[in-house]
């Protein structure tokens, strides 16, 4: 293949569609959440993600499962928290059967603010994909995610 075969030309655009769809989505929900919530969209996925955490068997996270959900390193994920943690939103406490460990929690505060959030996320969400929907060139990935139903 060279750097002029169209298959390769084809994905190349394709991932651009994506990056694009992305971008513009992120953008949005960020503008929505930062302006009502003050929370940007790093902050309010890793609250999500950690307010699913439970006390059964696995239920609670280590950072190196936090940092995939929310797609950040592990020491940007550590710096996420602890930004989190200095407005009270999260608190860090050792693991009770290995002291190696550390859990992260939403508090009272982290789960308040999220549920205040959520509504504005989700309204964001549609509105970016509706706007996206209206590009020919993203409206088949905004049919896509529209089609996904993957459990959360």
């Amino acid at each position: 293949m060279t750097a002029t075969d169209p298959a390769l030309t084809a994905l190349a655009q394709g991932w651009c569609a994506l990056s694009a769809l992305h971008g513009r989505i992120e953008a949005h929900i960020e503008r929505a959440l930062q302006a009502k919530h003050d929370l940007s969209v790093r902050e309010y996925s890793l609250l999500d993600v950690l307010s699913r955490q439970h006390a059964g068997e696995g239920g609670h996270l280590q950072m190196k499962q936090v940092a995939d959900a929310v797609v950040l390193s592990q020491s940007a994920t550590t710096r996420l928290v602890s930004r989190l943690e200095d407005r009270g939103l999260l608190e860090r406490y050792l693991c009770p059967t290995d002291r190696r460990g550390i859990y992260t929690n939403v508090t009272e505060a982290g789960l308040r603010l999220l549920e205040e959030a959520r509504p504005t996320n989700d309204a964001a969400l549609r509105e970016a994909l509706d706007d996206a929907a209206k590009i020919p060139e993203l409206a088949p990935l905004v049919r896509v995610v529209e089609s996904l139903n993957v459990p959360a």
